[in-house]
């Protein structure tokens, strides 16, 4: 016997097809979705800000290699690229007739911090050019 508290929800076009058992469904199914959703978005957002730090290190390696090749201190030149981008390291060789330098940083929260990813940026300059 049912009780005459317990009213299912009243036929319409809407629901015709639904049974008690199925209602809360739909809730269901966005809870389950809404972590995944999230997690792409976290992705998305960490790809963008990793883009963006590869090309401020390879604006920094640019300047970088400039400066040595124009004979600056590289204390200076470091200092110019730390300025540029956080945390970054900067190292340099001569190849021929070139000055290159390499700038690489970590990437800061990347996938929320999960990830130990650094990035590195290398530029070559003319020695000798002023």
């Amino acid at each position: 016997m049912r009780s005459p508290f317990l009213r299912s929800a009243p036929r319409t076009a809407a629901n015709a097809g639904v049974s008690d058992r199925d209602r809360g469904s739909v809730t269901a199914e966005f809870a389950l979705a809404l972590p995944a959703v999230a997690l792409v978005l976290v992705c998305c957002l960490s790809g963008v800000q990793l883009a963006g730090l590869q090309v401020r290190l390879q604006d920094a390696a640019a300047a970088s290699a400039r400066s040595l090749a124009r004979d600056e201190s590289p204390g200076s030149v470091a200092a110019t690229a730390s300025a540029l981008v956080s945390s970054a390291r900067l190292s340099s060789h001569h190849r021929d007739d070139l000055v290159c330098a390499t700038v690489s940083a970590p990437a800061q929260n990347a996938l929320l911090g999960l990830l130990p990813i650094t990035l590195s940026a290398n530029s070559c300059a003319l020695a000798g050019g002023k």
